[in-house]
């Protein structure tokens, strides 16, 4: 029944994401993007992980990630109107445009790392079942991982990115059913051991949790690739749909812990993807297949989004000298570059870090221009100082958890 009920959510939701008059409107077009590079890895690895550090008090660790990530995504909104509307008019030389140029190369570097490490992780799991031999493991996934990086790059071919957000969407519809299909099997467990006694973990709190936390922002971090789709949609669509994937997002990050409750004491000893894996087996051992195709996806999704946020931000960087297609093709030679000559696994905590720089980067910029311009209250520059305190700690002290 278990089983069942999962597949039917699967089909169902996927289903409407792929067909319907909803799924072809702007709007969703414009938060696909940022939703499929929030919901990477993170959605699977992140419950093991904070159980381990907070015990039952799992879900409110997630819930204060998500509200700094939140606000972090309010900063990104504030400049997707304000920086973007100034930018224009600044000299080559000013101060204002060296930092924003600055901001950008860290972003750059963080996303050839990103996009490698998703489609070398995408790279893995495919392996798992071919039985690759340990000698050719390494060549093997170099070889997958470019072939999808080129395949990406031809996308662009016909002069925007729609092609591309085309198969953003297209995974991103099997991710969120596969999703749909994994809590609807985990309720459907948990309705029919209602009264049942939990056996939680003892609440952990202490303040040794808050570097793995922060470490963590990278998990639910994406939402800034709307920042630099101005090339397809307008400012007002890309703040509106930001809000939309980060709400959405929140939600399944915040459904699926609550329904790992009864498993957090397992939770807390499993590790990564392979953990959830048999957590889910327990509920029923066909959703175990969910769990690879949902991670499969989910890296594929979220290397798509990346790749997207990587081109509009070259175009960016080139003073829109480069177009789309070249643009995709130097940032894909960049995370060429990372897979073939760096080991993903162990620079990540450099993609992490130069997130967390870069969105303190940000929220400097969001202060210079509040401050520049007139915009903004009190309050928002109060708060563009704490975004940039917590995300500059973030960076300095926050363990690479996903690493």
């Amino acid at each position: 029944m278990i089983v069942a009920i999962a597949i039917l959510a699967a089909v169902a939701v996927t289903t409407l994401l792929t067909f319907s008059r909803f799924a072809k409107s702007t709007a969703w077009r414009a938060t696909v993007t940022p939703l499929a590079s929030i919901i990477g890895s993170g959605f699977l690895i992140c419950g093991p992980l904070l159980a381990r550090e907070f015990g039952s008090a799992a879900i409110l660790a997630m819930a204060a990630l998500l509200a700094i990530a939140y606000a972090v995504g309010a900063v990104i909104r504030f400049n997707i109107i304000h920086v973007e509307n100034i930018a224009p008019k600044l000299s080559l030389n000013d101060p204002m445009a060296w930092a924003m140029r600055a901001a950008q190369v860290m972003l750059a570097i963080a996303y050839a790392v990103s996009v490698a490490y998703y489609l070398k992780l995408l790279a893995e799991f495919t392996m798992k079942p071919l039985g690759v031999t340990p000698h050719w493991h390494g060549l093997t996934a170099n070889i997958l991982v470019t072939v999808i990086i080129l395949v990406l790059t031809a996308l662009t071919f016909s002069g925007d990115i729609r092609k591309i957000e085309h198969a953003a969407h297209a995974s991103v519809s099997v991710k969120l059913g596969i999703i749909a299909g994994l809590l609807a099997g985990l309720a459907l467990w948990w309705s029919t051991r209602t009264g049942a006694p939990l056996d939680l973990p003892p609440t952990r709190l202490s303040w040794g949790g808050i570097p793995m936390l922060l470490g963590l922002l990278i998990t639910v971090q994406g939402f800034e690739t709307s920042r630099y789709m101005g090339d397809s949609y307008d400012q007002a669509t890309r703040v509106k749909t930001m809000r939309y994937a980060q709400w959405l997002s929140s939600a399944i990050y915040l459904a699926f812990l609550a329904l790992l409750t009864p498993f957090l004491s397992r939770a807390q000893h499993a590790e990564g993807v392979a953990g959830i894996l048999d957590i889910m087996k327990l509920v029923a051992p066909a959703l175990g297949i969910f769990v690879l195709i949902g991670a499969v996806s989910s890296q594929l999704s979220a290397a798509i989004a990346d790749s997207i946020g990587s081109g509009g931000l070259m175009v960016e960087v080139s003073r829109r000298k480069l177009g789309v297609r070249g643009a995709f093709i130097t940032a894909s030679a960049l995370s060429i570059a990372v897979v073939w000559l760096t080991d993903p696994f162990s620079v990540i905590a450099l993609s992490s870090r130069a997130f967390a720089m870069f969105y303190a980067m940000q929220a400097v910029l969001a202060l210079w221009v509040s401050i520049r311009t007139g915009k903004g209250s009190a309050i928002a520059r109060a708060g563009f100082v704490i975004v940039g305190l917590v995300c500059l700690v973030a960076a300095l002290a926050g363990a690479p958890a996903e690493g």
